[in-house]
């Protein structure tokens, strides 16, 4: 049985969360917890909610070992970015794009 969680808008770049999602994909859902909490990237915790939460589906939805349950699919996609304008020399105003990203876990009992 699979259950799914997924956190939208995320502001962080998909390309920085991406380098958190890859060390974890495949892991136990317990090893991938503990991995995270011991990560010092910014990603590392907002992947680790998204884990805990989608560990906490299993177990209350479809009645789940938590033990059983591994990382079967992460994935870490582009959300909408945010434009802002910074001031420069001259009256100037170069633009900013902040990022933003959706993450997606899907965690189900491995083999």
């Amino acid at each position: 049985m699979e259950a799914k969680a997924i956190l939208r808008s995320a502001r962080i770049s998909a390309q920085k969360a991406r380098l958190v999602a890859d060390q974890v994909r495949g892991l136990s859902a317990e090893r991938a917890v503990n991995l995270l909490k011991f990560s010092d990237k910014k990603a590392a915790t907002m992947i680790r909610k998204v884990v805990e939460s989608a560990i906490a589906n299993a177990e209350n939805n479809n009645g789940a070992d938590v033990d059983a349950l591994k990382v079967k699919t992460i994935m870490v996609d582009e959300g909408p970015s945010l434009k802002r304008f910074m001031a420069r020399a001259k009256g100037r105003g170069t633009r900013i794009t902040k990022r933003t990203s959706h993450i997606t876990v899907v965690v189900g009992e491995g083999k």
